[in-house]
């Protein structure tokens, strides 16, 4: 297998509503994406599959010394071979692969999420950051869309949050803030327990409108001259913004109620984004999540 094919399949395996943003792209930029989620894949599956904290950061450790040897063109993982060659094609940034790590490094160290800042932290290192790795890879032209990225990523991330609630609170993570939680009275256990009450509610929906606010603030900040290039960006956002919409569907009671899309549905969906986004900015029509 080569490591191109590795990279692909690791991103198609993983189930990663991603994978169907790029199925529209050039073959050099498809090659270059997949390399970068097939990165995140490894150090996000870390984070989350291994138990044993030592471990973790010995594995940790290993993609940061990765990183740097791809970048060395010395790399000696497939995705590390990938990589080297999207950073010999594309402007990706090394310290930013690095800050991604230390976003799986919180989720490893247990770090509690307290208060507004340490979400705001965790979502640009896990998710911000791809966002900006991305953009170097679709190409853009104003720098405008960098703050683009960043709140798309925050939307996508906090989508994820919302969705993945039952299943994070299984192992131990609680990424809504602390702060928040002390303040409407929930406990910790309420949310292994499922205890959906106005409470609770109150909270999901708290931060479904945070999630809503930063997936129109990215619509606001996308410059015309971007639109175009950016276009798989906006299929991601299409996608997550789906689940939102499901989420606000059941009012956010995914205990009772869990949140799940066919690979059919995502297929569909992106098409219909990619397909309305040829014709709609050549047309000034408006940019639009909801397909």
């Amino acid at each position: 297998m080569t490591p191109e094919q590795y990279c692909r399949d690791k991103t198609r395996g993983s189930g990663s509503s991603f994978f169907y943003a790029f199925l529209f792209l050039p073959e050099d930029q498809r090659r270059a994406i997949m390399a970068l989620y097939a990165f995140c894949r490894e150090v996000d599956d870390i984070a989350d599959e291994i138990k044993e904290q030592d471990v973790a950061l010995t594995k940790l450790g290993f993609w940061r010394e990765e990183v740097g040897r791809a970048f060395a063109g010395k790399p000696q993982h497939p995705v590390g071979r990938e990589l080297n060659w999207a950073r010999a094609h594309f402007s990706i940034d090394e310290e930013l692969l690095l800050e991604m790590i230390d976003g799986m490094l919180m989720d490893v160290l247990r770090k509690p999420i307290l208060k507004a800042a340490d979400l705001s932290l965790y979502t640009y290192r896990v998710a911000g950051v791809v966002g900006l790795l991305s953009i170097e890879i679709f190409g853009y032209r104003n720098r405008k869309s960098r703050h683009f990225a960043t709140s798309m990523g925050e939307a996508l991330q906090l989508t994820n949050i919302l969705r993945d609630v039952v299943e994070d609170a299984r192992i131990g993570r609680i990424y809504l803030p602390q702060e928040d939680r002390i303040r409407l009275g929930i406990p910790d256990q309420a949310f292994k327990d499922g205890q959906y009450n106005d409470a609770m509610q109150q909270l999901l929906r708290q931060y479904g409108d945070k999630a809503e606010a930063s997936y129109r603030r990215a619509l606001d900040e996308l410059s015309d001259e971007d639109r175009e290039s950016l276009r798989p960006s906006i299929v991601m956002g299409a996608i997550y913004y789906a689940y939102l919409r499901q989420l606000r569907a059941v009012d956010f009671n995914i205990w009772q109620h869990p949140v799940h899309m066919l690979p059919l549905k995502k297929i569909w969906i992106a098409w219909r984004a990619w397909r309305y986004e040829q014709k709609a900015g050549k047309k000034g029509l408006p940019l639009k999540l909801e397909f």
